[in-house]
């Protein structure tokens, strides 16, 4: 992995730096986008059979935890707004190995999660069309989001924005249904279902605390791609205004979408059903008297493996770009379009996810889930290094700077560390289940072969040993 002579951070050999087009509405949306997939429109149904009504407070403890994430996250981002984030955070406070292994890491993640949803718009678009061979689909959506990526970041930001709402407007709809059909008997002759079903079915708790854990490591994962907030901070219009606002909302909005639907959901229907007769979604608009409930909600599930893709298309580009300027990725992939794009690192993320549509359906399923568990294993990374970055962070600066900081994270360095020792408490979760013991084989042995590389190729960033900035 030649690198070259790294370009100087912010500086493109051709066109101009990165463009801050996105505005807050985009950076709300495209965080929601990234968090509300494919997994909530199918009902959660594995991790509702591991806990129970009770994944309402797996959501709840989860969310606080990625909310103290995300305040890190903002802190650092609010006070130097940078392409690459989290990773140029490792970078700076953490050294640069921890850069490269978090940058490479994200890169890699994402690839793996883009081509999981190219495979998701190719089934349901089978649903449609059985006769047309699926690799037309998810070539067809590769080519559709890479395309939007390449032309503005702006034209991504929209798109994001419109694929977002079509997933909200569900959400609330069902919601609101749900309600009606709870409150109002809705669908049900008029007859108010009520809330029983969160308690008797063996209770509000039925596999006790042992289930809330196992399910825990499952709803941490539901949320990754909140983190992505942090990689706009480049291309945000007003960072010190934007990613504040969206970490705020966001969090929220997401705890609200999630634990709002599961409320719903296993109200209306036995949790121990559910996942057995098709997604709850769709039994829920039918029972309202909507007809046409399936072909609804697969268009919406369409829509949201194609948000998933084209944020994570977003993601890979930004990151190979930040990594290229620090001389840790071949220089070639740090420019930019005249129009601010950095479209060779983004054709090299759309190439290597055409090899990963090839190898989707060439290898066999079970290598593809070994794959699929680094990404596993690099979420968790992600976070942990983004609250460690901030802990030094925070110790890096004077205590005039502290209290200089516009945005800042909450009761420090308490919230921090508990939010550390829940992640360790997920990994040794993840040790504990065997079904999900093999990311904690791969994971750990994909990070040494970045150790190696890094060290086989010298790739010291061109900033190292000049410190952290300290300011934006």
């Amino acid at each position: 992995m030649p690198v070259g002579n790294p370009l100087p951070h912010g500086e493109t050999a051709q066109g101009g730096p990165l463009k801050r087009e996105l505005g807050e509405r985009h950076i709300r949306l495209m965080a929601l986008g990234a968090c509300i997939g494919v997994g909530l429109f199918l009902g959660s149904a594995k991790a509702i059979e591991m806990a129970g009504p009770a994944i309402m407070l797996s959501y709840i403890i989860g969310g606080l935890a990625i909310l103290v994430i995300m305040r890190a996250l903002g802190e650092m981002a609010v006070h130097n707004p940078v392409a690459g984030s989290f990773s140029r955070y490792a970078q700076d406070y953490l050294g640069p190995l921890a850069g490269f292994l978090t940058g490479w890491n994200y890169w890699f993640l994402w690839l793996v999660t883009c081509v999981a949803e190219i495979t998701a718009v190719a089934v349901y678009m089978g649903v449609w069309f059985p006769d047309t061979p699926r690799w037309i689909w998810a070539l067809a959506a590769l080519i559709s989001m890479g395309t939007i990526n390449l032309i503005a970041v702006k034209a991504f930001g929209e798109f994001e924005f419109w694929f977002a709402l079509i997933k909200i407007v569900t959400i609330i709809a069902m919601v609101i249904g749900g309600v009606g059909i709870i409150a109002f008997g809705f669908g049900n002759d008029g007859v108010a279902l009520g809330i029983s079903n969160l308690w008797a079915h063996g209770g509000f708790m039925p596999n006790g605390v042992q289930g809330v854990l196992m399910s825990l490591q499952m709803v941490m994962f539901a949320y990754l791609g909140v983190e992505m907030i942090g990689l706009t901070a480049g291309e945000a219009k007003n960072p010190q205004k934007t990613i504040p606002s969206a970490i705020g909302s966001v969090f929220w909005r997401i705890l609200l979408f999630y634990v709002g639907a599961l409320f719903v959901i296993l109200s209306i229907y036995p949790w121990n059903e559910i996942g057995t007769q098709g997604s709850p979604f769709v039994m829920t608009f039918e029972r309202l008297g909507i007809k046409t409930a399936a072909g609804i909600i697969n268009f919406v599930v369409i829509t949201a493996a194609l948000s998933s893709c084209n944020g994570g298309i977003f993601s890979t580009g930004r990151m190979l770009y930040s990594l290229a300027q620090n001389g840790q990725a071949p220089a070639t992939f740090g420019t930019t379009s005249s129009n601010g794009v950095p479209r060779k690192a983004l054709l090299l993320s759309i190439f290597a996810l055409l090899l990963g549509v090839l190898l989707n359906y060439l290898v066999p399923e079970k290598v593809f889930v070994w794959v699929t568990s680094i990404a596993t294993f690099g979420a968790i990374w992600t976070w942990l290094m983004i609250l460690l970055a901030q802990l030094k962070f925070r110790k890096s600066l004077s205590p005039a700077e502290q209290a200089g900081l516009k945005y800042r994270m909450w009761l420090y360095p308490v919230s921090s560390y508990l939010a550390l020792a829940f992640l360790l408490l997920v990994v040794g979760l993840m040790a504990y289940f065997p079904d999900t013991r093999i990311a904690l084989y791969v994971g750990p042995v994909f990070l040494v072969l970045l150790t190696v590389l890094f060290y086989v190729f010298k790739l010291q960033p061109l900033n190292a040993g000049q410190g952290a900035p300290r300011s934006a």
